[in-house]
């Protein structure tokens, strides 16, 4: 009897074991397929980085030549950047966008939740700057008119919704769907309280498009190497690999006095921040490092069309 019950015990035993180490296995597949995915998160948006580096740019910014009017609010030098969040948050996110670069949606499908997390705890501000680059790489007016768009918006305090409706809809690269004022306008419908006479007005007449234009020329001014390029204090997101979760973690430990948010230009978005590399999906028309990177078969190609991880 004794040596039955010695025997199941020490079955029961070893089947414990058995089960602890698989749950110990489990917990450490876990912990890999997070660390797997974290790389993908941003391996996607370097893989865009690499293709954008012998991207061609074969057309030029399109631009009207009127008035150079900024939105409500807008703030930085010459006025070229929308900010959203606390203007008192200790850390600053910058963020060079093209509502119709579709790497910066990849970008924005990946971070969106974690920025807006730490703006509403009054951690991160963020200050947009909006582009058209694909306008010279593809044709069309897609990303002026979508551009000066969301700019109406932010008269109308509805930047930040209609800023994510504009990439939750984004049409494929080559499609130019932007470049009709109706189709913004019906976007707009998505947005409680936007679509206005005031905001159609603004949209139709093209009211910030010359806006559009100079921070588009401050963009290419700053060499900055494409599109999304995107700066938290300072430091390239993309080029060191800061995920959505590191992002969280450096904010919230520059909040309690463990980081410094930088006052470089790099942070406030200042085309002199240019000597910070970027990880593009989409190369500037006349960028010096463009025409040192792309080899003549490279640029013949062009932009990729087919997602992010070809832009």
């Amino acid at each position: 009897m004794n040596d039955g019950a010695n025997r199941q015990a020490k079955n029961r035993s070893a089947r414990e074991r058995l089960q602890a180490e698989r749950e110990r296995q489990k917990k450490k597949d876990k912990r890999r397929r997070t660390l797997v995915v974290a790389a993908a998160v941003v391996g996607v948006l370097g893989l865009a980085a690499v293709v954008g580096l012998i991207a061609a740019n074969t057309g030029k910014n399109s631009a009207g030549g009127g008035p150079v009017i900024a939105p409500s609010g807008a703030t930085g030098e010459d006025s070229l950047a929308i900010r959203t969040g606390s203007a008192e948050a200790p850390s600053t996110l910058v963020v060079w966008e093209d509502f119709r670069c579709p790497a910066c949606k990849n970008f924005e499908t990946m971070y969106k939740d974690t920025v807006h997390e730490l703006e509403a705890k009054g951690l991160l501000k963020t200050d947009y700057h909006l582009v058209t680059l694909i306008d010279g790489n593809m044709g069309g007016s897609g990303s002026l008119k979508s551009a000066n768009a969301a700019a109406c918006a932010q008269d109308a305090g509805k930047f930040t919704e209609y800023h994510d409706v504009l990439f939750e809809n984004q049409p494929p690269e080559p499609d130019d769907a932007y470049g009709n004022n109706a189709r913004l306008l019906e976007l707009a419908g998505k947005v409680p309280g936007l679509d206005t006479a005031e905001f159609r007005r603004c949209v139709e007449d093209g009211t910030h498009e010359s806006w559009v234009g100079k921070s588009f020329e401050a963009f290419r001014a700053g060499d900055f190497r494409g599109t999304p390029t995107v700066l938290l204090n300072g430091k390239d997101v993309l080029a060191e690999q800061i995920t959505p979760q590191k992002m969280k973690e450096i904010v919230e430990a520059a909040a309690k006095g463990g980081g410094t948010a930088s006052t470089s230009p790099a942070a406030s978005g200042s085309p002199s921040a240019a000597g910070a590399p970027a990880s593009p999906a989409s190369k500037a028309k006349g960028s010096p490092s463009a025409s040192r990177t792309a080899s003549p078969s490279a640029s013949a190609r062009g932009t990729g069309a087919q997602g992010a991880a070809r832009e």
